[in-house]
């Protein structure tokens, strides 16, 4: 008995994780003024950035459908159990989207076995969880321990978010103009949370320079984090490859991770980060 593990576009993964886990990925919508995309399906990373750049307004975005997720569960064969891992409700309500759309679908065959988990995280913690659950799979585990282990495994999630410019949160209204301006000026960069209650994202320092705030960002680790050596680091960029390298480089040099993935970041993320933002994902003692 195979498990189909499915994410959505909030998730950020390399694409050869996705065909290595055969993974069946639900789009998040984004919207450019009246136009109307479907991330990875309709619009790809470079025509995004194509288009936030000549845009005066950040695009929107939307979660799929129940019955996006309805149709995606429909592909699955009917005895495989499926196990989808949302992005966080403290973002978005595509975690509610996906149930009624579980929901949808055992009506209709009430044996069906569909287990929906609100990981808590975005981007790259979604990888990382991704490949905790594909290392179930391999090693036989029952779907029912697997959800299990899983559940106890995103309350383990540490997601960290630095920001490089606060253009796009300016622009975005989820920093004031004046005080965005003054941060500027000052070259304040922000560290921030995936809060562990609910999953969204918090300021927890605001730090000057660049390279102090990326020292910090890497210190923090350490405060979260023992044992690297059976620990998974994941890390996605947001259209800096050559920056999000250079970070993931010190990060190991610190601390002995036992492996590390590396991806960009998505639309929905990239929209808020802006520039050469960074995401890392790690499990916490």
């Amino acid at each position: 008995m195979s498990i189909q593990l499915i994410v959505d576009g909030g998730a950020d993964l390399p694409q050869q994780m996705i065909e290595e886990h055969h993974l069946k990925v639900v789009p998040l919508n984004i919207h450019f003024g009246e136009e109307q995309y479907k991330t990875g399906v309709t619009i790809d990373l470079p025509t995004f950035y194509t288009k936030l750049k000549a845009s005066d307004e950040l695009p929107t975005s939307s979660s799929p459908s129940p019955y996006d997720f309805y149709e995606k569960y429909k592909q699955v064969e009917g005895g495989t159990p499926i196990l989808v891992l949302a992005l966080t409700q403290g973002l978005s309500s595509t975690y509610d989207s996906a149930v009624m759309g579980r929901d949808m679908l055992l009506e209709e065959e009430p044996g069906r076995k569909i287990t929906v988990l609100n990981t808590k995280t975005a981007s790259c913690g979604i990888a990382l969880l991704v490949h905790e659950a594909a290392g179930q799979i391999e090693a036989g585990k029952p779907f029912e321990e697997i959800v299990r282990h899983m559940e106890a495994k995103i309350e383990q999630t540490t997601t960290l978010f630095i920001l490089k410019t606060l253009e796009n949160v300016i622009k975005g209204g989820r920093l004031d103009k004046v005080k965005g301006t003054i941060a500027k000026t000052l070259n304040i960069k922000l560290l921030m949370k995936a809060t562990e209650d609910e999953g969204s994202i918090e300021v927890t320092e605001k730090v000057r320079g660049d390279k102090k705030s990326l020292r910090r960002f890497v210190e923090q680790i350490g405060e979260y984090a023992h044992h690297f050596e059976d620990k998974v680091i994941a890390m996605s960029h947001s259209h800096d490859e050559e920056r999000g390298h250079s970070v993931l480089q010190t990060i190991k040099e610190k601390y002995p991770f036992k492996d590390s993935i590396f991806t960009e970041t998505g639309p929905l993320i990239s929209t808020y980060a802006g520039e050469s933002g960074l995401v890392i994902a790690f499990f916490k003692d």
